[in-house]
């Protein structure tokens, strides 16, 4: 293994890592399954990353909506 791809195997073990550990403390912030946020980010960058942020909003917007009506 040459140098070059050592590297870029240590590039993606930190990206990895690093996006598991944000959308586990997240996803446990926000009432979501921690663990299984946490895992999906382990496997592969950026889709879990995207498609949690698009859950995060939706749901969200579902709240506000849910409050909106309980005001009147």
């Amino acid at each position: 293994m040459s140098s070059f791809e050592k590297l870029a195997l240590i590039v993606c073990e930190v990206i990895l890592l690093s996006q598991s550990i944000y959308l586990f403390v997240d996803a446990r912030k926000n009432g979501f399954n921690q663990w299984m946020w946490g895992i999906l980010g382990l496997i592969q960058a950026p889709i879990p990353l995207i498609f949690y942020l698009i859950v995060k909003k939706i749901r969200k917007k579902e709240e506000d909506e849910l409050y909106d009506y309980r005001d009147y």
